[in-house]
């Protein structure tokens, strides 16, 4: 058993997929950051538009 997790700490075959698929999520966090901040902001000048066609 402590073979086994000598070899399973010592290996790094699967440490690029990890680190991918961790970049991946901290690529999507910041993307669904900035979408809200974007959302609002676009929001804002559709509504600004509307009330000057109104008036």
């Amino acid at each position: 058993m402590k073979n086994l997790l000598k070899r399973l700490w010592s290996e790094e075959e699967g440490q690029d997929l990890t680190e991918y698929a961790l970049l991946l999520v901290l690529l999507s966090l910041a993307a669904i950051g900035a979408l809200g901040t974007l959302a609002t902001a676009i929001n804002g000048v559709f509504t600004k538009a509307a009330g000057n066609l109104s008036t």
